[in-house]
């Protein structure tokens, strides 16, 4: 079933767009009342006065040819050893290979600190157990990893630049950044390989990648982690997905910024993680901001753990396939989203709020709550939920996904192709229970709502569309 929304051709200062939040539905209200019960039982970071600084572990700044990553893991094993601490990355630039986080260890890049990561392939092998794309492997080395610690951080107001560029990481994608200098590209074989290893179910030995297939590493990967804090750091230029927390628990990221237009340039990926914050960042990448997933057909069922319990509070967002993002690798399903008091704008940030799944993913999103967002810009949809994505992809499908339960208020733009857009599936109603109210969208293109496929119970009430003037671009 399908439910206009109300046109109407006036325009409205945003202070009066403001004054729409007293009509916020009670499911709403109740909704950010039980995320502050969520926040409050985050599990908090605490370390001890201890501060070990790398130049005292033989570290040396300005030396590309001579990376000091065993000083700084030597540092970090001594400070967990000793019952925890700072390890400092003082002023200077220092050059780096992989970094293996320890229990009780905060890792502090302090103000006019940079850590520079070497782009030496070689340097991140042998591989380490990880999830690409969703999917389990053994894989390059994640310039910063932790397997099964507790009480870790990453913090300062200091610069982390893993150096991705055309030259370097980047061209392995095989995309806009095609070199022709012989070197390896993931189009070679690892990411197909991979795909097909897990379509099959194949056992974890056979799951091993090397250097020649190209399988970029994340920048930060925390994995079976719980009380994470990653505080302040700027990250730049990741080879891949830039934070991907997975099978974490008790996550804040605040006040982070992340400067990544490379492929798969992802900000933060929390995935099958539960309990998290994410605030005061700044995103602007070559992929999505914000995105949140359950792993990857198989082996999302396989181990079905949902993402659960996110909180989006005070981003902004800049460049991005879309804002905030669940999916496309969210077969294990997820519950409990919380966005509110965010800002976006870019003629190159596609969506706003994006839902993505399909029936190789299965699952079931639900429980959704978006409220006082401004947008600027976005190129194509401030809502868009799709239940057909890639459907190109090779993949067993039968796995049907559902979305339902997701609410939107007081959200404004002024610059999209649709407000509303939702893609359903063609023989069942999937996608149900969306509820948009006191929504204002400005210089629309196209329409103020796009519906294809089925769906149900789907209310938008109390919105204005205001529809670009023919000729103007947004």
């Amino acid at each position: 079933m399908k439910k206009s929304l109300f046109f109407l051709c006036a325009m409205f200062s945003l202070s009066s767009i403001a004054q729409t939040s007293v009509n916020e539905p009670i499911e709403i209200t109740k909704a950010f009342e039980e995320a502050k019960k969520i926040e409050k039982s985050i599990k908090l970071t605490s370390f001890p006065a201890r501060v070990y600084n790398i130049v005292d572990f033989g570290a040396k700044p300005d030396t590309p040819e001579a990376p000091c990553h065993d000083a700084i893991n030597e540092a970090i094993l001594r400070c967990n050893q000793d019952g925890g601490g700072t390890v400092l990355i003082p002023k200077g630039t220092f050059y780096t290979g992989p970094i293996t986080l320890k229990s009780n260890v905060n890792l502090h890049i302090e103000k006019d600190a940079v850590l520079k990561f070497d782009t030496n392939q070689k340097l991140y092998f042998p591989p380490v157990l990880t999830r690409w794309e969703g999917v389990d492997c053994y894989n390059a080395r994640p310039l910063i990893y932790a397997y099964g610690e507790t009480n870790i951080a990453i913090t300062g107001k200091g610069i982390m630049d893993a150096q991705g560029d055309a030259n370097h990481w980047w061209y392995m994608a095989n995309g806009r950044y095609k070199i022709d200098n012989g070197k390896p590209t993931q189009a070679d074989g690892g990411r197909k390989r991979l795909l097909a290893l897990g379509e099959r179910g194949a056992q974890m030995h056979e799951r091993i990648f090397t250097p020649e297939e190209a399988m970029r590493p994340q920048f930060v990967n925390l994995y079976r982690c719980t009380a994470v804090l990653i505080e302040d750091v700027t990250f730049l230029n990741s080879p891949f997905w830039t934070l991907h927390p997975l099978m974490c628990e008790s996550l804040i990221v605040r006040g982070v910024t992340i400067e990544n237009d490379g492929p798969n340039g992802d900000g933060c990926d929390p995935e099958s993680c539960k309990n998290v914050l994410i605030e005061n960042c700044i995103f602007n990448t070559g992929d999505d901001c914000i995105a949140i997933k359950s792993g990857r057909n198989n082996d999302g069922r396989k181990w079905n753990i949902p993402s659960e319990n996110i909180i989006v509070r005070g981003c902004t967002m800049k460049n991005g396939h879309g804002g905030v993002v669940i999916g496309s690798e969210i077969s294990g399903g997820y519950k409990g989203l919380y966005v509110e008091d965010c800002y976006m704008d870019s003629p190159n940030l596609d969506r706003v709020i994006r839902i993505k799944t399909s029936t190789c993913r299965g699952g079931v999103i639900e429980d959704v709550f978006v409220r006082n967002v401004e947008v600027g810009v976005c190129r194509e949809a401030v809502l868009r939920i799709n239940l057909q994505y890639e459907n190109r992809e090779e993949c067993e499908r039968g796995y049907i996904p559902t979305v339902r339960n997701v609410w939107m208020n007081n959200v404004t733009s002024n610059g999209s192709k649709y407000g509303v857009q939702l893609i359903g599936l063609d023989d069942s109603e999937n996608i149900y229970d969306i509820n948009v109210s006191n929504c204002t969208f400005n210089g629309v293109t196209d329409a103020g709502e796009s519906i294809s496929g089925l769906t149900r119970n789907v209310n938008i009430k109390d919105c204005k569309v205001n529809m670009a003037k023919k000729g103007k671009k947004k």
